[in-house]
């Protein structure tokens, strides 16, 4: 099946946005959007995400051994464009963070965010599957961004019943 083909289907699939994010060898923060997240296990909490060897983060991703999810809330398009672009090649100027005590770039406003320490790589085609074991998690809340058939979306709330 071509890529684009294969794209093409793969949107049909809506899905949150995050942004991973880690520190490079000289302790600089860098991440990536990345839509191919999920959970694996509660017992012990894992998470994985998948990413492309041609992203300008994966050499740090790779290096590391921590990475943080965010998850982005519904006002970040701008964020999620930000990092989703290799044209740009410091992605944290102009976008609000805080270093956490396990020394992660964590993106302000996020609805959450999940610590992790990668615990296993796996190479598939073109992408490494990391998958993290959970340290630290918070959820601040909020609406989350989705994205769906090429277009970011936001939720829209049920009627409430009599309205």
């Amino acid at each position: 099946m071509a890529p684009d083909d294969f794209r093409k289907v793969l949107s049909h699939f809506g899905s949150g946005v995050t942004v991973v994010t880690t520190s490079d060898a000289d302790k600089r923060p860098t991440g990536l959007t990345c839509s191919a997240f999920a959970s694996v296990s509660l017992e012990p909490p894992l998470v994985l995400v998948c990413v492309d060897h041609k992203a300008q983060s994966f050499p740090a991703l790779r290096d590391h051994g921590r990475f943080a999810v965010n998850i982005l809330s519904s006002d970040q398009e701008a964020v999620s464009r930000r990092f989703a672009t290799s044209k740009i090649l410091d992605k944290f100027e102009g976008v609000a963070h805080t270093i956490s005590e396990l020394g992660l770039p964590l993106v302000a406003g996020a609805v959450a965010h999940l610590e992790c320490v990668t615990v296993s790589t796996h190479v598939e085609g073109d992408h490494t599957i990391f998958i993290g074991r959970v340290e630290r998690a918070g959820a601040p809340g909020g609406e989350p961004l989705l994205y769906f058939k090429g277009r970011y979306e936001r939720l829209v709330p049920e009627p409430k019943p009599g309205a």
